[in-house]
């Protein structure tokens, strides 16, 4: 019951619905996240450690890097965050989903935009 309470607790929380819609379609750095949100770097990280407790996301380290991702392990979860994730629509957040991309184009040092590059790379 307690793990269903910090589920709950996670998902009460417009921000951390946010945060989940974003990570949704890709993994993100909490670069990435703080600049779509346009929110402070600790708000952000203390919002990504409520979900992270509650186990709907996880985290991927890649060199120094640390990637946020939907936790799909757990079936309860996968079905639950699916919904969610159908519910919000990319024009609720379509203020963040700009912001990411500016952020994105302006800073190209990023290891998400170099993996992608890689990946378009080995394609050719």
């Amino acid at each position: 019951m307690k793990n269903l309470c910090k589920i709950f607790h996670a998902l009460s929380d417009e921000t951390r619905l946010k945060i989940i819609k974003l990570i949704s379609t890709e993994e993100l750095c909490v670069c990435e996240i703080i600049a779509a949100l346009n929110m402070v770097q600790p708000k952000v990280s203390f919002h990504l450690s409520v979900l992270k407790e509650a186990k709907l996301v996880k985290t991927i380290k890649k060199g120094k890097w640390i990637f946020y991702r939907i936790n799909d392990s757990e079936l309860f979860n996968r079905f639950l965050l699916l919904s969610i994730v159908e519910k919000i629509s990319h024009e609720e957040i379509k203020e963040e989903l700009e912001r990411l991309e500016k952020f994105k184009i302006q800073k190209p040092f990023l290891p998400s935009k170099k993996l992608e590059e890689q990946k378009n790379e080995r394609k050719v």
